[in-house]
């Protein structure tokens, strides 16, 4: 499968006082990318919410192999992993130029604006492929 990729410029206010990106921004910088793609795909998330239901983040495995610095343009690529009725697994690396700085390993699920899980929607399933 051919990854989604999503270009990021690393601003003043995405590093530290060295120039120097903010650990948690790279979650920034992937969860743009997944939302980017689920648009995309044409899953309207305001219309789910209407719907009492979201998605939420519930797992989250990153390493972190480099450094991006401020200025410079990174490509967040993002591939489906997996995905079954309740979850939706995304794995994202960001890349400057052909050099790895970031991966994670990346688990939605859905849930109810309550915070009860329920299964992904079943448009939703069939646009990953799933029944």
């Amino acid at each position: 499968m051919t990854p989604h990729r999503f270009p990021v410029t690393v601003f003043y206010e995405d590093t530290d006082m060295a120039g120097i990106v903010y650990y948690a921004n790279y979650l920034r910088f992937i969860e743009r990318a997944r939302s980017t793609i689920v648009e995309e795909m044409g899953i309207d998330q305001l219309a789910m919410r209407d719907q009492g239901i979201v998605f939420a983040i519930s797992r989250v495995e990153a390493d972190y192999r480099g450094a991006a610095r401020l200025g410079d343009r990174l490509t967040v690529e993002t591939t489906h992993a997996a995905a079954s009725a309740v979850r939706w697994v995304f794995d994202q690396k960001v890349r400057r130029g052909d050099d790895l700085i970031f991966e994670a390993h990346v688990t939605a699920v859905c849930m109810t604006t309550a915070g009860k899980p329920v299964r992904l929607p079943a448009e939703v399933r069939a646009l990953i492929g799933q029944s």
